[in-house]
């Protein structure tokens, strides 16, 4: 797959519906986008690895009890403590090979091969740490991928949240701390995150693609190509900052002053 490749596979998955969005292609098409040279393969054949070893495990196990161990032990995937930062572990192919990643790269195995096997999980875009919500016989319980799966107690999601800076009568509102997401929003919440992180480092380059698939994936958006005028701007690339400005206007009016403010000062600097 090349480049322009994913770009059409990314266009194509952000016009799917939230049910038919295929998250794991959409997840290894990002990565191809940032790097076309990898082979794709490793990532499915991981995916239908944990799915071979989950439909096992659920013959004699619960389901949060099968998938943690499918894929923090089977599969040997958990969160990188050590090298937290490298960018591999925001990429779905090179977690694929190091078995190390993010929580959000993580999750992105933990649903697919969820899904395969019957299970309703879901994304919950939580505050400051992605997880799991997992529904059962007993409720809904909440999952970390990144510490291998283990459920979360409703105590601790309440402390994560005063950590994350949420006031302790929002932090206690559970049920909407833990609403789930679509696929198409856990996928853009890892580019939003490989964005941050180019972005702090001054990596224009890697920030613009992460922006550009957040807008592939999301079309109707204009805050994506916000992100792309800066990633641009940044490189030096003015005139294209320009055109991604007015692409921003073009989807949303409220944009417009904003983009137009960013547009005008873009343009001093041509002149």
């Amino acid at each position: 797959m090349t480049r322009e490749e994913a770009e059409a596979f990314l266009l194509e998955a952000g016009s799917a519906k939230d049910g038919e969005f295929p998250l794991l292609e959409a997840a290894i098409a990002c990565a191809v986008h940032e790097d076309p040279t990898r082979d794709p393969q490793t990532a499915r054949d991981l995916g239908a690895v944990g799915v071979e070893r989950l439909t096992q495990r659920l013959k004699r196990e619960s389901a949060e009890e099968a998938l943690a161990e499918t894929m923090a032990g089977d599969l040997s995937l958990a969160g990188d403590l050590f090298t937290y930062d490298d960018p591999e572990n925001a990429d779905i192919i090179s977690v694929s090979v190091r078995r190390k990643g993010l929580a959000v790269s993580l999750g992105v195995y933990y649903l697919h091969v969820a899904r395969r096997c019957s299970l309703t999980l879901q994304g919950v875009d939580f505050p400051g740490h992605f997880l799991l919500r997992i529904e059962t016989e007993e409720g809904p319980l909440a999952l970390d991928p990144f510490s291998e799966g283990r459920v979360v107690l409703p105590s601790e999601l309440t402390r994560r949240a005063l950590h994350a800076g949420l006031t302790p009568n929002v932090a206690d509102r559970l049920d909407r701390l833990m609403a789930p997401v679509s696929d198409r929003a856990v996928l853009i919440r890892l580019q939003n995150t490989i964005y941050a992180r180019a972005s702090a480092i001054r990596d224009f380059a890697r920030a613009e693609h992460a922006a550009m698939r957040r807008a592939l994936l999301d079309p109707n958006d204009h805050r994506p190509w916000l992100d792309v005028a800066a990633a641009r701007e940044g490189q030096g690339a003015l005139a294209g900052a320009l055109e991604a400005l007015a692409r921003a206007t073009t989807l949303d009016g409220g944009a417009a002053l904003a983009a137009r403010a960013q547009r005008e000062r873009v343009r001093l600097r041509l002149n």
